[in-house]
């Protein structure tokens, strides 16, 4: 099951039911911007291999800019009426146990950042993991053999792999999953996942390398709290669950820089992510306590194809790359 969280366009928020709106039904992975339909397990919030879409819409059809998770085997639905009782095991912020972390060299180019507190642990993510990125789809849209393994750690993280394009970054592609995942295993699949598979756009072509911003996020400090305002915007990612009109389970996520970037409140954002996750209903304040909220860092690296063929330049066999160094065209 596949995630996706990440907004594409900025939203109008209202908390009365679209007109004429969709729902998102029957998808099975995740955008960046976050809808989900199930909950996904503990940790990785998502069973084994579940998938996200983490900058918006939803995978398998759904549209809009959110992101929409699948339920996993035998969650199911449930047909009854819809119970407003507040989410059980509600206490003081429960953290959630992550992957230790491994240390990496900091990269002299390229943007980082980072939405975990200030500590002296060096960050997990780098610069070559969205270079290994570049490699891997690169390689696949020239056909080419895949790179040998690379360097960096190989520690299991809940990740998304985002992709955004041109001058004006427009999102191409972002999907990830919340069940940790070894890196090297976890960035090869999810870099042709998010490029070639995220359902809001069609698959990347080679013309469009040269354009191309690849971003790596790596999530840690899962927390579960009781209060659903209980998380920073621009510092924690949210992952909802709740029941719908319905009486189905549904969750939906954005990642911490999602609300941010558009601009959101707290009840902005939820509402949002509750319109993404399916939610037609009006939304009250007595429903959004029902909600069910995971609160989540990440360390995020992101490269350009520009920086990417300088870095590649210096290390062209460090990675295993057998293959040419591809033409850099500026962009048009």
């Amino acid at each position: 099951m596949a995630a996706g969280c990440c907004g594409v366009k900025k939203q109008k928020l209202s908390s009365s039911p679209p007109s004429g709106s969709g729902g998102g039904g029957g998808a099975s992975s995740f955008h960046c911007s976050g809808e989900s339909q199930c909950r996904a397990g503990e940790l990785g919030l998502g069973g084994a291999g579940t998938r996200l879409n983490g900058l918006g819409g939803l995978t398998g059809g759904g549209s809009g800019s959110g992101c929409t998770l699948s339920p996993p085997q035998g969650c199911g639905g449930g047909g009854g009426g819809i119970s407003l009782s507040p989410p059980p095991s509600c206490g003081v912020g429960t953290l959630l146990s992550t992957p230790a972390a491994a240390t990496s060299s900091s990269p002299s180019s390229s943007s980082a950042a980072s939405s975990s507190s200030p500590s002296s642990r060096k960050m997990v993510v780098s610069a070559e993991m969205c270079c290994f990125c570049f490699d891997v789809l690169y390689c696949h849209l020239y056909g080419y053999q895949q790179p040998r393994t690379p360097r960096f750690t190989n520690e299991p993280y809940p990740l998304f792999v985002t992709w955004k394009i041109g001058r004006d970054k427009r999102l191409r592609g972002c999907i990830g999953t919340f069940s940790a995942m070894n890196l090297h295993s976890g960035l090869r699949e999810y870099t042709l996942t998010s490029a070639l598979k995220d359902s809001r756009f069609p698959p990347m072509t080679r013309d469009e390398l040269p354009r191309l911003f690849c971003s790596v996020s790596l999530l840690t400090n899962f927390e579960d709290v009781c209060d659903y305002l209980d998380w920073e915007v621009g510092v924690h990612g949210i992952r909802i669950e709740f029941i719908n009109e319905k009486g189905s389970k549904r969750t939906a996520t954005y990642l911490p820089e999602v609300a941010k970037e558009q601009g959101w409140d707290h009840i902005q954002t939820i509402d949002s992510l509750l319109r993404k996750g399916g939610y037609k209903a009006p939304i009250t304040n007595e429903f959004r306590k029902t909600i069910k909220l995971t609160r989540y860092r990440s360390e995020k690296m992101t490269l350009s194809y520009a920086e990417y063929l300088a870095h590649r330049q210096h290390h062209h066999f460090q990675n295993g790359i057998g293959h040419p160094l591809p033409p850099y065209n500026h962009y048009s």
